[in-house]
């Protein structure tokens, strides 16, 4: 008996590597050489392509395919019906299969709806692309990325919200939600209180009732 869940409706190729508490609900289809790492799910109508790499506890939302060349790492969040491609200029009468362009998503990302990943770059951890973005160059760490072409607009805290500057360029930016300080240094964001490789305590992996309080008083 398996240790992960698979709708009866979705084809798994192996051999591949599907980790313990992964779900996979309606018409997924995984590849063989695809790993899927623990606590994963995905959506309906998902496809893993052959050789792709994924993390722990990645959420894949309706109608996305992951094609062969991109890694995702922990925590990473791709929205309904966005898109990643492997080939910058693909042409039906040429092979390529050889020459497929990483794409890698840095821990804890997310990709929103209908977003474009053009292929060959990397998405920054805890980054935030909007939805309907069309990507087409690297993504630093917490960057705000809507439009097309995508463009930063700002930073966003690891819980998702849209950082305020200070007032004063060396005070710390505050996230309404958890707390969280972030320091904005040389076009560069970090967390003061937590290292990007760090996951989330158990009291802030729950959202809370204080930010809809915020969102009120805003």
């Amino acid at each position: 008996m398996s240790d992960y869940f698979v709708h009866a409706s979705s084809y798994i190729d192996f051999p591949c590597e599907i980790g313990a508490g992964s779900k996979i609900w309606h018409f997924c289809h995984i590849m063989t050489g695809a790993r899927l790492g623990k606590e994963c799910n995905l959506g309906q109508n998902v496809m893993i392509a052959s050789r792709v790499q994924i993390g722990d506890r990645v959420k894949i939302q309706n109608n996305v395919s992951v094609y062969e060349g991109t890694i995702i790492e922990d925590d990473v969040f791709l929205g309904p019906s966005c898109v990643l491609t492997n080939i910058s200029n693909p042409r039906a009468q040429v092979r390529r299969q050889h020459l497929y362009e990483p794409t890698r998503l840095r821990r804890g990302c997310t990709v929103g709806a209908n977003a474009t990943l053009v292929c060959g770059i990397e998405i920054g951890r805890y980054a935030f692309i909007g939805a309907g973005a069309v990507v087409t160059q690297n993504v630093p760490d917490y960057a705000l990325m809507l439009g097309n072409p995508a463009r930063q607009k700002g930073w966003m805290s690891r819980h998702g919200h849209r950082l305020i500057p200070a007032q004063n360029a060396s005070d710390p930016l505050i996230c309404p939600e958890s707390g969280l300080r972030y320091l904005e240094t040389d076009g560069k964001l970090r967390c003061l209180d937590l290292d990007e490789d760090t996951p989330l305590p158990a009291d802030l992996q729950i959202g809370q009732q204080s930010y809809l309080n915020y969102k009120q008083q805003g």
